[in-house]
């Protein structure tokens, strides 16, 4: 039982820094994606995109990942993320 809690573990504290990565390509896909748009849906896009990059500040990066998701959705395109 031990090596399974380690072992899950280890594979968490893998993903924190892949997700890390991540979270600038997200919000350059959105910057690029709504640009000087002022309507609703990018204006909605551009705050949640705020709140992802505030999260991946605090190292919530898995959150900040969902954050960035629905931002995209908000302006109507897709992510396209590391494999």
């Amino acid at each position: 039982m031990k090596l399974y809690v380690l072992v899950l573990a280890l594979v968490a504290s893998a993903a924190g820094p892949a997700l890390a990565g991540e979270c600038p390509l997200l919000q350059a896909q959105i910057d690029k994606a709504v640009g000087n748009r002022y309507d609703a849906s990018a204006g909605n896009a551009k705050i949640l995109a705020r709140e992802a990059w505030a999260l991946h500040s605090e190292g919530k990066h898995a959150e900040s990942v969902a954050k960035f998701d629905e931002a995209a959705k908000a302006v109507g395109i897709t992510l396209t993320k590391k494999q």
